[in-house]
């Protein structure tokens, strides 16, 4: 058994570790450093800038509370847009669904999709769907440019706020996004965890962010283990639903879709908060 191992620093005192099999790639793009590994016990995973983004072992998790609980809310969703999300794993879960009509995939990064499809070849397979148009381009820049109610659905599928990703989290970049979301849209974020310090300070600001600019606002977490702490969170915001009380479960159902962490029950469980981080929102 091999004695590498890939270790991140989840803060000055806290590391996260896996021994890895093999170092399957590393590359500098003019937009961050990316690398592949196959491991034994967690499968394949890959990092930006050292920081874990997707790994075979949990990234369902993370792909199925991301798409199917705005679709369990609105499930006439037609147009969707996934800004990030270039390993495809949100993509392969918005293709499952027959009523949805189009989806631009927006990454700023062309190696993250090649790759993607060379090393995580089951994660990139919805990519060629006919209903997904792929735009390597800046994903503020391409909101800023959309035009007007042109998404029922915005997915923002993005690495931390920090390097390629920090205009992914500013109010001038959500501010956008309400303007390209049809009246009844619904926006998705990465929106942090609450159990570190330095992460939850970053979703408080998100959270007040999003309150400022959407009728409708609340957070969700699930239980993701490769990422700082696996307490990790998205935000809903929306101009028109409510995340619990305008739930469709009976709708979704319907759609018949085997799904391996997301389930109608956890969807209602998702926005159930522990004392500590009801505090934390509360003082937004």
């Amino acid at each position: 058994m091999s004695d590498e191992w890939y270790t991140e620093n989840w803060t000055d005192s806290v590391r996260f570790s896996i021994r890895i099999q093999e170092h399957l790639h590393h590359e500098q793009t003019p937009y961050q450093t990316i690398d592949f590994y196959d491991s034994y016990e967690m499968g394949r995973f890959f990092t930006l800038d050292g920081l874990m983004m997707v790994c075979e072992k949990d990234e369902w998790i993370y792909h199925d509370m991301i798409t199917h609980l705005p679709l369990a809310v609105n499930p006439e969703i037609k147009n969707v847009l996934v800004i990030g999300g270039g390993d495809g794993g949100t993509v392969r879960e918005l293709v499952r669904y027959p009523t949805i009509e189009s989806i631009d995939l927006v990454e700023i990064d062309k190696r993250v999709v090649e790759l993607s499809q060379q090393y995580l070849p089951e994660l990139t397979k919805g990519l060629l769907d006919p209903r997904v148009h792929i735009f390597i381009k800046d994903g503020v820049e391409f909101v800023e440019r959309a035009e007007a109610g042109s998404y029922d659905l915005i997915l923002i599928d993005s690495t931390d706020p920090i390097g390629p990703g920090e205009g992914l989290f500013t109010r001038g970049f959500y501010q956008n996004c309400y303007q390209i979301m049809s009246r009844e849209g619904i926006l998705i974020n990465q929106h942090e965890s609450p159990y570190f310090p330095k992460y939850a300070k970053q979703m408080q600001k998100l959270h007040h962010k999003m309150k400022q600019l959407f009728p409708q606002v609340m957070v969700y977490h699930f239980h993701q283990p490769s990422y700082p702490s696996g307490f990790w969170l998205f935000g809903f915001a929306s101009k028109h639903f409510h995340a619990l009380k305008d739930h469709q479960p009976d709708r979704w159902v319907n759609f018949g879709l085997n799904t391996r962490y997301y389930n109608t029950d956890v969807h209602r469980g998702a926005f159930a908060h522990p004392t500590f981080m009801k505090e934390q929102l509360s003082h937004v």
